[in-house]
Order: structure tokens, then C-alpha cells, then sequence
């Protein structure tokens, strides 16, 4: 905003006096604040600093230590720079006490040959600082301008930060509290150098107030936040001290930031709750209007192949709960419904109960499915990693239909296909009825009591002795199981040596009066500790009497 002593110095009306920088050159640069004459040598106690001082010297010290102290009392109060005028104290130069305290002190020190009009340099550099400042608010009310433009327009993060790189000139970067990087532009700059180290270099960083440069890192730095709920940085990487434009350009960014968290977390927090609305009717008893209010939120429903998606969390929890657990899915169908914007498929996404995230998808008949799916899972995948829980995920895909009637039964399908891939092996983008096989078949039949009763005569001498030691034979029986019989594989996955795990084994027979020598009785137990192990896996509606176990393999 100010200019500098070399600029002051190139106004004709300093330039007439025949202006020479007789010591401290390295000072040049300094910003000037304002012109002040004065005779005296007792002045600087009335400086504020950033002042040039105009003198002809007729009342400074007559010695070489009066003539140091008062160069150094100026330098103390940091002014900008000290101009002679060589007319009527001293007519061909300055005293060399004077010259070598201003080079000490870096202080640029100027001698006028000529007489000069101090009113006049003056008014001159004064006007120099007007002008400059007047510049400043006006390229300050462009930046208001445009930047209450892109709040107003609603623009994402990542056109605010191009707007703050295309303006400042600087790379920038948006980052949580945590130190972890949303988003950043490199304004040209190599952007691996720009992210390199981010974490341990911005935890380095501390400003004491909301926007501050931290000199020694370079950066300029305002906190990110609103209605008292700060959620992030946004850093201007700037080796010099940013002028008060840049500070403008920071704080005029950092609100377009907050308001649009603000609402787009109100929008969507709408939307999801219309979309739950709509789906919950769909479960149940659809009314007749519902074709027409789903297609007036961009999901048509008439004439389309819709298809119900269930995608699960495919990690527990903290154990606290619901909360924790409601916290959970409703980031994941926000992360579910921006994936489904991102591949352009219309989708009703909400939360209907208390184990999975709810989808229809809206898909013209035209369509490869296949194509769809995949793109839609990959992106359900990715942005469920970049939520703040960065959960794993398990995505489900029921059965294809046409009309409204079967969407029920579709949903239906995708939520049990979801639990019972839980504990599926294999690594898929998404589940399908087929994939789970027998799983998937136990788990649609678990509330059989037929099925029930057959998986409690199988184990229930097993789960009756072992059930207050944490089911440890049922543990090392399903081991066996699921590797075919295998004894030293099983050995090996239950981390015991192969004599201890034969003896376990003969335990078990012994409890149960079978041989695991025999195939059907091998199949007969496995059956069981699959219906007992879907029992543990609720489906829709349900509520998890405990975490849900991590699933064998969620993508």
C-alpha cells in the first residue's frame, strides 16, 4: 500500500534537488508512511515509525557521538529513511558519523543538493500514499465483488481456491484442522513440491489470530469456520509479507468457504430427508403421487429399470452407539449420493434404518446396467474412503425391476444380499444375490424357525459348553470348515500348533457325538455355524445388538 524510498525518491520534485544515496542503500525498499521535517535532533521519541524525515541539519549535534545517538534513536523507531538538504548546515557532504551509523543501521541516508521545498516533497509523497491506498480499497471492493459473486453463486471449493490463485497471484491450499489437504491450487507451481511434508510442515504452523503471516514458513493464514465452528485453514504460500489486497483475497475466500459448507450441509441434510421420506414409502405402502414428487427431485420412476442398492459400513463402529452409528450412515449417504452425482445416475438415497444406506437407482432402459453399477460402486468405494470415518464399505445390488410395485422387493434383496456380504469372501466393487450363494440363502431363510431349530440341535451341545469362554470351539471349528477339512491349514489359521488343534478337534467330536471324518457331517455343521453366524449379521430394520464384524473382503 505504501511506497517504497526509492519511489519517493524518483518524484520530479525530489529528483530537482539532485537526490544522492550517500549510505544505506540496502534500505531502499523500506515502505514509506508519511514525510516528516524536523530540525531537532530530540524527534524520534515523536515518530510512530515508517516515516520519512526531511532535515537541513541546522539543529542536529555538532559532534560525532550527538550526531550517532540521533541516527540510532531514528533507526530504533524504524523510520524509513533521513534526507539532508545540503544548503545550510553542511554544503558539500554529511559528517562521516553520520554516514557510518545510517550504513550500520541499513537506513538509506539522502543528500539534496539543491534547495528544496519540504512542503512540496510533501504533498508529493503524500499523494503517492493516497494513491496507493485508494488503489488498494478498490482492488479490495473488486475482491468483495467477486467473491460474494461465487458465494452467492454457490461455487465449490475448489473454483474459490482458483479465483484466490488467479487473483494473489499464490499458490493455496485448504486443509482441515488436522493438517490433511481438501484442496489446493498451485497457481502454476510444481504441486508436489507445493504438498510435500504438508502435515509436518503445517503443524509447524501456529498464528495467535483467525488470519496472520507466519514469516519464517512464508504462509498467510486464516481459519476456516462459521457459527463458531471452525473447520479448517486456508494458506496462501507467500515468502514476502502479503500486502493487505492478499490479506482481502484470504479472509474474502475463507467465508465463500464456510457459507458454502453451511449450506450445502443444510441442502443436502433437506434432500436426504426427502429422499428417506420416499424411500420408507416405497418399503411400504407407496401413495399415488409418488412417481410424480420423486420426478420432480430428478428421479423418475415411469418407464425406467430401477434398481435398489443397499451399501452397509464394512467396519464396526466405536461401541457407543446409536449415535455413533447414525453419525456413520449419514456421511455415507452423503458420500453415496455425491458418487451417484458423479456418474450421473438418478438416485433416492437415505438412511431407513440403523445398519445401511438405502439407494434407488433411476436408470433409462437404453442403459447397460453393467457399466452403471460398476462406475457407481468405484465411486460409493472412493468417496465412503474420504469421508472423516473412512470406513471400508459393502454395496449390494438387488434384483433388476420395471415398475414401482417390485421396487420393495428389490430394496429387500440388496439390504439382506449387504448383510450377508458381510461375511462373504471375495473382493468385489458390489454383491449380487448370486455372489452370496448359500450365505445369501441362509441369510434370507434366518428367521425360519425351522432353519433355526436345526442350527441349535447341530451346535447346541457346543454353544452350551463353550458359550461363557467366548465360543472358542465354535471358533476352531469353524476354522476347519472353511478350509475344507484341511487340518493344517486350519491349525495354521487359528494360530495354533497342529497337536494342539487335533487335540481341540477330538474335543469337539467328543462334545458332539460326530466325526469330522465324515463329509456330510462336516457339511451339516458348516450349514449350522452359517445360519448361527447370519444371526449375528442383522438385516433390514434390525438393530446390531453389537459392532458388525469387519467383512472378509469389502471391495
Amino acid at each position: 500500500m505504501y511506497p517504497t524510498v526509492a519511489e519517493a525518491l524518483a518524484l520530479p520534485v525530489v529528483r530537482r534537488g539532485r537526490p544522492a544515496v550517500v549510505a544505506g542503500a540496502a534500505g531502499m525498499g523500506r515502505r514509506v508512511r508519511w514525510v516528516h521535517a524536523a530540525e531537532i535532533a530530540d524527534i524520534a521519541h515523536l515518530l510512530r515509525g515508517g516515516e520519512l524525515v526531511l532535515t537541513t541539519g541546522i539543529a542536529l549535534p555538532g559532534d560525532a557521538a550527538g550526531l550517532t545517538r540521533y541516527v540510532d534513536d531514528l533507526a530504533a523507531v524504524g523510520v524509513s529513511g533521513l534526507v539532508v538538504e545540503l544548503v545550510r548546515r553542511w554544503s558539500d557532504e554529511v559528517p562521516g558519523a553520520l554516514v557510518a551509523a545510517a550504513e550500520r543501521h541499513g537506513l538509506p541516508l539522502v543528500t539534496l543538493a539543491r534547495e528544496t521545498r519540504f512542503v512540496s516533497v510533501t504533498e508529493a509523497v503524500v499523494s503517492l500514499i493516497v494513491d496507493a491506498q485508494l488503489a488498494e480499497l478498490r482492488a479490495a471492493e473488486q475482491v468483495h465483488e467477486t467473491f460474494t459473486a461465487l458465494t452467492v453463486a454457490g461455487a465449490e471449493p475448489a473454483e474459490v481456491l482458483r479465483e484466490v490463485a488467479r487473483t494473489s497471484g499464490l499458490p493455496v491450499v485448504l486443509e482441515t484442522l488436522g493438517h490433511e489437504v481438501l484442496a489446493y491450487d498451485a497457481a502454476g507451481q510444481d504441486p508436489a513440491a507445493l504438498l510435500a511434508d504438508w502435515g509436518d510442515r503445517s503443524r509447524a504452523v501456529s498464528v495467535p489470530e483467525r488470519t496472520a503471516y507466519h514469516e519464517r514458513a512464508g504462509w498467510l493464514v486464516t481459519v476456516v469456520g462459521a457459527r463458531g465452528a471452525d473447520w479448517g485453514r486456508l494458506v496462501l504460500i507467500t515468502p514476502e509479507p502479503p500486502p493487505h489486497r492478499q490479506v482481502v483475497v484470504a479472509e474474502r475466500a475463507a467465508s465463500a468457504l464456510a457459507v458454502h459448507r453451511l449450506v450445502a450441509r443444510d441442502r443436502e441434510s433437506l434432500e436426504r430427508q426427502t429422499h428417506r421420506t420416499l424411500l420408507t414409502q416405497l418399503l411400504g405402502q407407496p401413495p399415488h403421487d409418488l412417481p410424480a414428487r420423486a420426478a420432480a427431485l430428478g428421479v423418475p420412476l415411469d418407464r425406467r429399470q430401477l434398481v435398489g442398492v443397499a451399501i452397509r459400513p464394512g467396519a464396526a463402529t466405536a461401541p457407543a452407539q446409536a449415535l455413533a452409528t447414525q453419525e456413520v450412515l449419514r456421511d455415507l449417504a452423503e458420500a453415496t449420493a455425491l458418487a451417484a452425482r458423479r456418474v450421473t445416475v438418478p438416485a433416492l438415497v437415505g438412511v431407513v434404518d440403523d445398519t445401511s444406506v438405502r439407494a434407488l437407482l433411476s436408470v433409462p432402459p437404453q442403459t447397460a446396467l453393467d457399466g452403471v453399477l460398476r462406475r457407481l460402486a468405484c465411486e460409493v468405494h472412493r468417496t465412503a474412503a474420504a469421508t472423516q470415518h473412512a470406513l471400508p464399505v459393502v454395496v449390494a445390488v438387488g434384483t433388476t425391476v420395471t415398475g414401482l410395485a417390485d421396487v420393495r422387493r428389490s430394496l429387500g434383496e440388496a439390504a439382506h444380499v449387504a448383510g450377508a456380504a458381510l461375511r462373504s469372501p471375495g473382493s468385489k466393487l458390489y454383491h449380487r444375490l448370486d455372489d452370496v450363494r448359500l450365505r445369501g440363502l441362509l441369510h434370507l431363510l434366518r428367521e425360519d424357525g425351522r432353519v433355526r431349530a436345526f442350527a441349535d440341535r447341530e451346535l447346541g451341545p457346543l454353544l452350551s459348553r463353550d458359550g461363557n469362554q467366548g465360543s472358542r470351539l465354535v471358533e476352531l471349528l469353524r476354522c476347519f470348515c472353511e478350509n475344507g477339512g484341511n487340518k493344517s491349514a486350519a491349525a495354521a489359521a487359528a494360530h495354533l500348533s497342529r497337536t494342539a488343534y487335533y487335540q481341540q478337534l477330538a474335543r469337539i467330536e467328543q462334545v458332539l457325538g460326530v466325526s469330522l471324518e465324515d463329509p456330510e457331517s462336516v457339511l451339516s455343521l458348516y450349514v449350522a455355524l452359517l445360519v448361527h453366524e447370519s444371526g449375528d449379521v442383522p438385516g433390514a430394520g434390525e438393530r446390531d445388538p453389537q459392532p458388525p464384524r469387519p467383512p472378509e473382503a469389502s471391495r
